[in-house]
């Protein structure tokens, strides 16, 4: 009778707020009658304030309807649309169903409203709605955790999944570019009080140390399946097929996860009911959204950008996302303006789409992202990896350190709140792991320091012939290639960039502060004769280049004033590196050890008192080298997991360890994770396997992002 009796109260408490919902939908579309000369409710003649009121709570109703049933099955029907354009149709598909809506009501007292009209419209209703479910929701903490429940009972009940999950889940949460001096300072100074609280009551923080390619590729790589061999760098040439591979491209992914699985012989981190959502690679996980690695692949059951269905499927979601996305975009044109007005320096110049590319890395993305989290932590799962990448982004532009990226953490933080609030009704407990992949260190650019790029350098020092004018090298923001993929165009270069011709000219690659040389006319790796004999200047050209660190060639590492070290003699390198931190040789000693190497590697220079370094790509702040932050990643853990490493011990140095130290942890929590085949196909993206995020109906005021 109890259970009968607890029923009828929530499916009455349901009425009541659908009845409020509705009350206040009519309010505001006869408020906005009101207010917009083009946009009437009643008839030419006029109408009784009865009937006035009528005819709102008419159209308020039939809107409401067909949002609840058309919506979810139009951005089903436009999932082939590009992402990014289906975040601009949010307007006009709202607009289309309010026409809808004022067409069924009698008499034609709605059909005086322009298209342009219903948008705003459309969107005002949206928003108040959402605003209203919200706040009913806080008046009824019972209702709220109820309904969560019922969302995650409904997963498990299509995935399979057990009610009684077992043990505690993890939730990696990786914020991307973000070093561990950052974090502090941020968390510190109360600009980000959810990381703050974390630190003072449940859990602990350390630095670890990356390879020398200090970038997401080989990090990730490295964190999500046990291998980052044989990753230079960023972007790197790779002679046996001549082709240039980048981490952010989904066919190179696609490649270097086949071979880490490959080394491994495991299918990684997350191969036991795990998550990946907005990665470079997929961790081995079942469900899938936004991952680079399966972008490329075709057939719906392939497609990572699913994704967005299970966000944008809530039209008060989409609009706004959609609100969002634009005043992000308006506020990077605002901030640029004002950093020329200022004569701010130093600075780049990223016109044309960056103010885009921008909103779709810290709006877009983040909040795919996070509901894709949020709809996995209801269902239950055992492990989710996720990556934010607004930081990154930003701070590519902006630089690591001001109030562009402030603003940035603070958002990241309120979205961390968001998640572990929901992760209090998911159906088993959770804990949470904050990483990085990289820091960031600061500098103006090699081309606006030196007026010219590390191409130029090289072909002067070749005896080529150099453009007058300095070309800049594109950057390889992480967020630059989901934005492609978002639009069908997954591949970054051109087909003459992906496959350099043969001849003697050098191929001249940028991973942040560090640069690639390689000669398709000598095969194999060249050494310091061939190449010296082949171009007798150019080595000492780069060597005594004030913007450039060291080099390294064939084993040898080169640096100002002729000074030289060979890796195999022991204290050397050391020695020569010393002002580039612990570790230096031993990380260029590693990468030096990979096939595919390049003929040339090239360090920037980098100033131990300022930690600024000279990027060779289009970025005041970046990573991909040696020097300063950008080596300097954060992990940071509950109490209740084993320690990363003894304490005192050794640093936690590379992904590979990272990797270990995360393996670990998932054991403690689930027990032995149980290795995959090598080479698994089967992969699900989210949105195919049910997946999705509560409505923002059901949302505390306080989650809104």
């Amino acid at each position: 009778m109890g259970r009968w009796r607890g029923r009828w109260r929530a499916a009455g408490g349901a009425l009541v707020r659908v009845l409020l919902v509705w009350a206040v939908s009519t309010l505001t579309l006869l408020v906005l009658a009101g207010i917009l000369p083009d946009f009437r409710l009643q008839s030419a003649d006029g109408d009784s304030v009865t009937r006035v009121g009528l005819t709102a709570a008419w159209g308020a109703g039939a809107f409401g309807l067909l949002t609840a049933l058309v919506w979810p099955v139009v951005v089903r029907a436009l999932l082939l649309v590009p992402a990014l354009v289906l975040g601009l149709l949010v307007f006009f598909l709202n607009g289309s169903l309010l026409l809808m809506a004022l067409s069924l009501i009698p008499d034609g007292r709605g059909a005086a409203a322009a298209p342009e009209t219903a948008v705003v419209v459309a969107a005002v209703m949206s928003a108040v709605a959402s605003a209203t479910s919200t706040a009913l929701a806080v008046r009824d903490d019972d209702a709220y955790r109820r309904r969560l429940y019922r969302l995650a009972a409904r997963r498990r009940r299509r995935t399979g999944a057990p009610p009684d999950a077992g043990g505690p889940g993890l939730v990696f949460l990786q914020l991307d570019g973000v070093g561990y001096e950052v974090l502090r300072r941020a968390a510190g100074s109360g600009l980000m009080p959810t990381v703050a609280g974390w630190l003072d009551h449940s859990h602990r923080i350390m630095p670890w140390r990356t390879d020398w390619s200090s970038q997401t590729g080989a990090s990730q790589l490295g964190i999500l399946h046990g291998s980052n061999h044989d990753v230079p760098a960023f972007r790197w040439y790779e002679k046996d097929t001549g082709e240039v591979m980048v981490c952010n491209r989904p066919t190179s992914a696609a490649e270097l996860q086949r071979r880490a699985v490959a080394r491994t012989r495991d299918g990684g981190l997350l191969t036991l009911d795990g998550a990946s959502r907005g990665n470079l690679f997929s961790g081995g996980a079942d469900q899938l959204a936004l991952v680079l690695s399966v972008a490329a692949r075709r057939g719906r059951a392939n497609r990572s950008r699913a994704g967005y269905f299970a966000y944008f499927s809530d039209p008060a979601n989409a609009v706004r996302t959609a609100l969002s996305f634009v005043a992000e975009a308006g506020r990077e044109v605002g901030q640029s303006l004002r950093s020329r007005l200022r004569g701010e320096h130093p600075r780049v110049t990223w016109g044309g789409l960056y103010p885009l590319i921008r909103a779709f890395a810290t709006v877009v993305e983040r909040d795919v992202v996070v509901s894709a989290v949020i709809g996995d932590l209801l269902a239950g799962r055992a492990s989710v990896y996720a990556d934010l990448v607004a930081y990154d982004e930003v701070a590519h532009h902006s630089g690591p350190h001001g109030r562009d990226t402030d603003q940035v953490l603070a958002r990241l933080d309120r979205s961390l709140a968001l998640i572990a609030r929901v992760a209090e009704h998911a159906p088993r407990a959770y804990r949470f792991v904050l990483l990085s992949d990289h820091g960031q260190s600061p500098g103006e650019t090699f081309l606006g320091r030196y007026g010219l790029s590390l191409r130029d350098l090289v072909r002067a020092g070749c005896g080529l012939p150099v453009p007058r004018r300095a070309g800049r090298t594109r950057s390889g923001a992480e967020a630059r290639a989901a934005v492609l993929a978002a639009l069908h165009r997954p591949v970054e270069e051109d087909e003459e960039e992906a496959r350099p011709g043969p001849g003697p000219d050098p191929v001249v690659l940028a991973s942040g502060n560090l640069g690639l040389i390689s000669f398709p006319d000598l095969p194999g790796r060249a050494t310091r004769r061939r190449i010296e004999r082949a171009h007798p200047a150019l080595l000492a050209t780069l060597a005594g280049h004030p913007g450039v660190g060291f080099l390294l060639v064939d084993g040898e590492v080169l640096g100002p004033g002729g000074a030289s070290a060979r890796l195999d003699v022991p204290g050397e390198a050391e020695e020569l590196l010393s002002a580039f931190g612990p570790g230096a040789a031993d990380a260029v000693r590693r990468t030096d050890s990979f096939p595919h190497v390049a003929d040339v590697m090239v360090n920037s220079a980098y100033d131990p008192r300022s930690g600024t370094v000279h990027a060779f790509e289009e970025q005041i702040g970046s990573h991909g080298g040696l020097g300063g932050e950008q080596g300097h990643p954060f992990l940071m853990w509950p109490t209740d997991l084993s320690q990363p490493r003894p304490d005192p011990g050794p640093e936690l140095v590379g992904a590979e360890a990272v990797h270990e130290v995360l393996r670990r942890w998932l054991r403690e929590s689930n027990g032995p994770q149980v290795p995959l085949p090598a080479a698994r196909e089967d992969h699900r993206p989210e949105g195919e396997s049910g997946g999705t995020l509560p409505s923002a109906k059901g949302r505390r005021p306080d989650e809104n992002r």
